[in-house]
């Protein structure tokens, strides 16, 4: 206990509350829900000295955010369940992540704890008390130094360098364990090789992307991916399945099909988008969150199998095929079962022999229907604004570019369901709905999530009520979170609940910061509406963030994608026509199956409410009653033309830079 001491009166502050921090799904958040905060002598501490407050930080992102900057000042690290000891006045002075009941694995046990912090604020209350002030003052100024200056653009090369460096050449991704999905970083590589050519850039995303697949992080059975892996190879995940990671993940293979053309991403899309619409889809069509780690009080016990079980439900003959390729074996890859994998597996050699693919495919089938019949894992059924909007821009963008209609269709009703269920009548956007009841005030991620989703929605459907939806949101944003005073967007509006601090977030995670996306948001918006003060906006944007970007620049991947759009020659393509008519539909095609990062795209069909939002295009329409396209870049268009051949060259020629 003498380092708790120690580090108490290293840093800290004033006994008051227990908070809790929790993810419903998170495995170690019940094994600690059930060892302490169930347990009846842990209770009579903390119902005697403190306030406990447990709190469900994807509800509550603005205060895990906070609060979790105080736990990596404090311990050098982070994480769920992330536990606070803090006063009154909302200032920590103790934090950690899991604890046991009583000590053990080398861990200090909350009962401990609890009591030696209650002897040291009893013996030493000013000392704690000096110290807390100190750590706020750590923390705060360490959210909110910020260097202006300009974003050097050797910052895009810079990345690459170290996103070479980290990379995993024998099983894809990036370091060694535990190793996350961190499709932000592959999106970026597959824009860095758009914009220079460099093939690497493509051989890692390749690479990552068929390794991850191969891993048993995929559930081969049911289909989705879990939240990361624990070991360097992707065999054995954290079982939780994130919406949120399945978008981005989605978005990933998406971008890699269009550029490669390899039927292998397509394949996993469809895999991943069968998995939410049958899995994590309400009846009224928004997204639920997430699926347990844990069924009947064990990690993983829904997704393993033994030798034994797979014979039983495919017979002797298809167990060995089964087994032999997804590495299902008596002695087992976790915990004496077996995870299905692929990893020692060729893909080419099942992809290219039919008769072999659709002998597994029914093995698939059969293992899926005698799964459903096990105890699930709990679904975390409540609606996130934040989390649709990232999977209604996967399902928005998947549908254009897979041309899949239940894709478009799943992503629209979502859309609806978040404008009609997530907003007050004063047009504010919520950030939850469950059972009925939406509540808490949104954060910046859920404006600027969901504007990315309704952009994606415009550029698929071109239905002038998402790009409308998108602009209104866009100025509530800015209305809400804008820092007059300094520039950045705040993770809390000003409407919200005075927190102890006020922090901006452009650390790009486990999900791109609300900061990254919005910029890139803005930059769409200003190239699709011709509103330059956005762009101008977006541009400052580099400059408040640009110090802290170069101080690690692979943390701020999806920020340098932003930064990486908004210095190259972006094109601007209006295609003036009639949808229906074929001339038209084989433009859009042809946008539809190119990886166009650097591309924005409008329909003019006429419609007075799309001149109402985007004026310019007025005089951008058919010439001879034919599809007509402008293609505009680096401030001068070309000639508008309506050969489709023409317009598909003029499409694809190079965005260096």
């Amino acid at each position: 206990m003498k380092r708790l001491e120690k580090r108490i009166n290293q840093y800290s502050c004033l006994l008051g509350t227990l908070e809790d921090l929790q993810i419903s799904t998170c495995h170690w958040c019940h094994v600690m829900e059930r060892e302490s905060f169930e347990d009846n002598d842990v209770a009579d501490i903390l119902n005697k000295y403190f306030i406990s407050i447990k709190v469900d930080r994807e509800e509550r992102p603005d205060i895990d955010s906070i609060y979790m900057s105080f736990c990596q000042t404090l311990t050098g690290q982070g994480g769920w369940p992330l536990t606070i000891i803090m006063t009154p006045q909302k200032r920590p002075f103790y934090a950690g992540t899991y604890f046991p009941k009583e000590s053990k694995y080398g861990r200090p046990g909350l009962i401990d704890i609890l009591e030696e912090v209650l002897n040291i604020w009893s013996e030493k209350r000013e000392d704690v008390e000096k110290s807390s002030q100190h750590i706020y003052s750590v923390v705060s100024e360490s959210l909110f130094t910020n260097e202006k200056s300009e974003m050097p653009k050797n910052v895009i090369n810079d990345i690459f360098g170290e996103m070479k460096d980290m990379f995993d050449n024998i099983y894809g991704g990036f370091g060694n364990a535990p190793k996350f999905p961190t499709t932000h970083n592959l999106s970026f590589l597959l824009r860095y090789y758009k914009a220079t050519g460099k093939k690497e850039a493509l051989e890692i995303v390749e690479k990552t992307l068929d390794s991850m697949y191969k891993g048993g992080i995929f559930d081969h059975i049911g289909f989705g991916f879990s939240r990361y892996s624990t070991d360097q190879k992707w065999l054995v995940p954290h079982f939780e399945k994130m919406l949120y990671d399945n978008a981005l993940i989605a978005i990933a293979y998406l971008e890699a099909y269009q550029l490669t053309r390899n039927n292998r991403y397509k394949e996993i899309v469809d895999k991943i988008f069968t998995y939410v619409i049958r899995d994590m889809t309400s009846g009224e069509g928004g997204f639920y969150s997430a699926e347990d780690a844990d069924s009947e009080g064990e990690e993983g016990k829904f997704y393993v199998w033994s030798v034994e079980e797979i014979e039983l439900v495919l017979g002797r003959e298809y167990k060995e095929l089964f087994c032999k390729y997804y590495d299902i074996t008596e002695e087992g890859n976790f915990e004496g079962k077996s995870i299905p994998n692929l990893i020692n597996t060729s893909l080419d050699k099942i992809e290219n022999n039919i008769e072999l693919k659709g002998k597994l495919d029914k093995c698939i089938d059969k293992l899926f229907r005698y799964r459903l019949d096990r105890i699930h894992p709990h679904k975390d059924d409540k609606i996130l604004t934040s989390w649709n909007g990232l999977m209604i821009a996967a399902m928005a963008y998947g549908g254009r570019v897979l041309n899949n209609l239940d894709y478009i269709n799943a992503s629209k009703k979502a859309a609806d369901f978040v404008l009609n269920n997530l907003k007050r009548e004063d047009g504010r956007l919520l950030a939850r709905y469950r059972d009925g009841e939406a509540a808490h005030i949104g954060t910046i991620d859920d404006y600027a999530f969901m504007i990315w989703g309704l952009i994606e929605l415009y550029e698929t459907t071109f239905d002038i009520l998402y790009l409308q939806n998108a602009i209104d949101l866009n100025n509530d944003m800015i209305t809400l979170f804008w820092d007059e005073n300094e520039g950045g967007l705040f993770i809390t509006g000003k409407d919200s609940e005075e927190l102890v601090i006020r922090p901006k977030e452009i650390y790009d995670g486990a999900t791109p910061s609300g900061n990254s996306v919005a910029t890139m948001n803005m930059l769409r918006l200003a190239k699709l509406t011709g509103n330059a003060e956005l762009e101008e906006k977006a541009m400052l944007q580099f400059n408040v963030f640009s110090g802290k970007v170069q101080e690690n620049p692979s943390s701020y991947s999806y920020f340098i994608i932003a930064f990486l759009f908004a210095n190259i020659a972006t094109k601007e393509v209006i295609i003036a026509g009639d949808r229906g008519n074929k001339d038209t539909q084989n433009m859009l095609r042809n946008i539809n199956d190119s990886f166009l990062p650097f591309t924005t795209f409008i329909l003019n069909d006429e419609n007075p409410e799309l001149y109402n939002q985007v004026p310019f295009i007025k005089n951008q329409g058919m010439i001879d009653d034919k599809t007509t396209a402008y293609v505009c870049e680096d401030f001068s268009c070309n000639k508008p033309t309506s050969d489709v051949e023409h317009f598909i060259k003029l499409l694809n020629d190079a965005n260096y830079l």
